[in-house]
């Protein structure tokens, strides 16, 4: 079968159109899909009985329910999403006072296999369609809370990048969930063919993954560097406007006597200048079988002050979720995935 979610109103009005049925139809069921956030075709009321019962048997509506929540001791919930045929993926809602962020995931396990993450340790078991990706938004307690999206779950956006625009999107525009591109940030290690056009395409806030100011270092950390050099993405994103509302910031996780020290926070100073960005100093939370360990709380302070003092825009990530698996670096489902 296959899924209405995930349509544009262009692809539901080809959809209706294949079935004699009023072109304006294609609005009322993106009002229907995006809007009100239906789980079946019974429930679009407003079309009638004939056209429910001929859409019934090619399509459903996509959304399920999570299989599992855990909360955080801190308030952060952790949702368990299938995927397929025993295949699962992770989101995490952090809620604060005046905000709600969903971190949402663009692959079941990730390709990158980043040193730190345990979700690439699980390996890469597949791309996740815009219906599964639109699911996690739509499909969480309340999801009317919600402020901001972040693409900052399991996988590599940017390798699944045609998905992941076209969610945003509907995201974004009017028939779907007509939210604005500020309220979404999409994270990604820099994968160099696809940067330009979610640079282009879209207004989205950009997080970059850097974690390691020189080459060396980084490609210990991140294999990607091997392939497309963090000093080649830099390049890239000093040739766009990042002084407006449009934010840039790095992601840079610490790790003790590897990647925090003075001679590092100046390298990344230096490779930083004359790009209008913030930084984001991420505490490393551990993972079993990895032997980094976490630069103590006054090491990260330390750095901090050292990137201040050089000019450097910079905040320490508080960290959310820790005690149910749920903080930057620590998403996986292999035991799921494996049941």
């Amino acid at each position: 079968m296959k899924t209405l979610l995930g349509s544009t109103l262009a692809e539901l009005k080809g959809i209706v159109s294949q079935y004699g049925l009023p072109a304006f139809t294609a609005k009322q069921i993106a009002d229907w899909l995006y809007k009100k956030r239906i789980r079946s075709i019974d429930e679009m009321t407003n079309l009638s009985q004939k056209a429910r019962i001929a859409l019934s048997k090619e399509y459903t509506v996509g959304a399920t329910l999570p299989a599992q929540t855990v909360t955080s001791a801190d308030g952060t919930e952790k949702y368990l999403f299938e995927v397929g045929d025993k295949r699962y993926i992770e989101s995490v809602l952090i809620p604060e006072k005046d905000r709600a962020t969903l971190c949402i995931s663009s692959q079941i396990g990730c390709q990158m296999n980043c040193l730190f993450c345990a979700t690439g340790k699980q390996g890469y078991a597949g791309n996740l369609t815009v219906a599964e990706i639109l699911n996690q938004v739509q499909s969480i307690q309340d999801p009317d809370r919600l402020t901001n999206i972040v693409f900052m779950g399991m996988g590599e956006p940017l390798n699944n990048h045609q998905a992941v625009l076209k969610a945003i999107e509907i995201m974004t525009a009017d028939y779907g969930y007509g939210w604005s591109p500020k309220r979404i940030t999409v994270s990604t290690v820099g994968i160099l063919p696809h940067l330009p056009a979610l640079l282009d395409k879209t207004t989205c806030h950009v997080a970059i993954s850097v974690h390691a100011p020189s080459a060396l270092e980084r490609r210990e950390l991140c294999p990607v560097e091997k392939v497309y050099p963090i000093n080649d993405v830099i390049s890239l994103l000093k040739q766009y406007d990042w002084s407006h509302q449009r934010k840039l910031s790095i992601e840079y996780t610490l790790f003790d006597q590897l990647n925090d020290t003075q001679e590092c926070a100046n390298k990344l100073a230096d490779m930083l200048r004359g790009l209008h960005c913030h930084v984001n100093l991420i505490p490393f939370h551990q993972i079993p079988q990895v032997g980094l360990l976490p630069t103590p709380w006054q090491g990260i302070e330390q750095f901090q002050n050292w990137l201040v003092r050089r000019g450097v825009s910079v905040t320490i990530r508080k960290s959310r979720g820790q005690d149910i698996d749920a903080a930057c670096g620590m998403l996986s489902t292999k035991k799921n995935n494996a049941l």
